[in-house]
C-alpha cells in the first residue's frame, strides 16, 4: 500500500491512490491534471522524505468546483437589541489522485560520481 503526503492550498493531506477529496478552490479548469507538492512518499515499511524524495510525484485531476454546505454564523449581544446573521458557503475542489510515483534516492555512488564531475 503506497501512500503519500501532499501539501494542496495551505493544507496537508495523506493520499493513495483512486482516493478523492475535497480541497479549498484551486486554479486550474475541470479536467485538468497537476502535480500536487509532495513532502512524503511512504508504504511497504519504507519511508522517504526531504532530500530522499528525489523526482517523486502525485499526479491529482481536478474533477469539479462545487461550495460546501452553508453555515450559518449569529451574534447578539444581550439587551440591546444588537442581533446580526451572517452566512458563509467555502469555495471547494474536488480532487481525485491519479497516480504516485515515488523518486529514486540517490545512492552512495551517484553522488560520488556527481561530486567528481562537478569538481
Amino acid at each position: 500500500m503506497k501512500y503519500a503526503v501532499i501539501k494542496v492550498g495551505a493544507r496537508q493531506y495523506r493520499v493513495e491512490e483512486g482516493e478523492y477529496l475535497l480541497v479549498d478552490r484551486q486554479p486550474y479548469a475541470e479536467g485538468e491534471i497537476f502535480e500536487a507538492n509532495v513532502l512524503l512518499i511512504g508504504g511497504d515499511g519504507n519511508a522517504s522524505f526531504g532530500d530522499g524524495l528525489g523526482s517523486a510525484a502525485v499526479k491529482v485531476k481536478i474533477l469539479e468546483h462545487l461550495r460546501g454546505p452553508k453555515v450559518i454564523i449569529g451574534k447578539h449581544r444581550r439587551r440591546t437589541g444588537y442581533r446580526r446573521r451572517n452566512g458563509f458557503r467555502a469555495e471547494l475542489t474536488r480532487i481525485q489522485i491519479e497516480k504516485i510515483r515515488a523518486g529514486r534516492k540517490k545512492t552512495a555512488k551517484a553522488t560520488a560520481a556527481t561530486s567528481e564531475a562537478a569538481g
